[in-house]
């Protein structure tokens, strides 16, 4: 139990997919100027990416690996986190339309987002467990949100804030991010 908190802290805080290894920074720029977004995105990937490590963990151990079809993992895995993307933009255009359409075009770009295929490529580069690729799965995205949602925070803030013009917006919020991966890289030792 204690390797899978380890496990789980080290994806959080450590190698945040976001702040330590850089990937899905489309999403994290453009869905974090409003909280209310960043938690819907949040959860979004949350799904997204703990299903995809789920089914990418199932179709590698028992479909491309038994048959040797190793070198259609990519095509094989953006087909189904693409098939996920669906039925979270069918959901949330059912049943929350409001925040389907605060997410705009970064819902449907979640399907080529780096970070949820960054993630099912770790978990079978690693060789983890079924549980282990689960774990990681919801702590990346878990780490996703987090991140998501304290850059949102600041950004609502920096929105009422007198910013010099040339770093407005995107400006800022590349500087701003910056900044918070500095302060995740304080856990590298920790972990």
């Amino acid at each position: 139990m204690g390797d899978y908190i380890l496990l789980a802290l080290s994806c959080i805080f450590v190698n945040n997919i976001l702040l330590a290894q850089y990937l899905g920074n489309c999403p994290f720029l453009g869905t974090s100027k409003k909280m209310e977004t960043a938690i819907g995105m949040g959860m979004a990937v949350v799904f997204v990416l703990v299903m995809a490590g789920a089914i990418c963990w199932i179709t590698e151990e028992f479909i491309l690996k038994r048959f040797q079809l190793e070198y259609l993992r990519t095509v094989s895995y953006i087909l189904v986190i693409a098939a996920l993307v669906q039925f979270v933009e069918m959901f949330l255009k059912k049943s929350i339309p409001a925040l389907y359409a605060g997410l705009g075009i970064f819902l449907p770009l979640i399907t080529t987002n780096c970070a949820v295929l960054g993630v099912v490529l770790i978990n079978v580069n690693e060789e983890y467990t079924f549980l282990q690729a689960l774990v990681t799965s919801f702590s990346y995205a878990a780490g996703f949100g987090l991140a998501l949602v304290l850059f949102a925070g600041v950004r609502e803030r920096i929105l009422i804030a007198r910013v010099p013009r040339p770093l407005q917006d995107t400006s800022i919020g590349l500087v701003t991010a910056g900044l918070f991966s500095l302060a995740f890289y304080a856990f590298k030792g920790m972990v």
